[in-house]
């Protein structure tokens, strides 16, 4: 079994969770984390950071088959800034 495969399997049940949530919800909770780790400092602020990339990372390993190239760089990015943000609140 590749790891695609693996991932996609293990991350079932999280999905099937996450979309029984309302669709507001996961919203609200991606600004709100991205806010507290902006406005908190240190080393708080760089966990917080790093979780919501490494969320929104898992997110779209998932999706990149059915992403188009422009959607694929976006949202590397967004992840590859969260993650140099975090580095410089260390």
């Amino acid at each position: 079994m590749s790891w695609r495969a693996e991932l996609e399997r293990r991350s079932v049940p999280v999905l099937r969770r996450l979309d029984a949530l309302p669709r507001w919800f996961l919203l609200v909770a991606v600004v709100a984390l991205l806010l507290a780790g902006l406005m908190v400092h240190g080393a708080l602020s760089a966990a917080v950071l790093l979780v919501l990339a490494a969320f929104l990372g898992w997110l779209m390993v998932l999706s990149w088959p059915a992403l188009d190239p422009p959607a694929r760089l976006l949202r590397a990015l967004v992840a590859a800034a969260l993650v140099v943000v975090a580095l410089r609140r260390l």
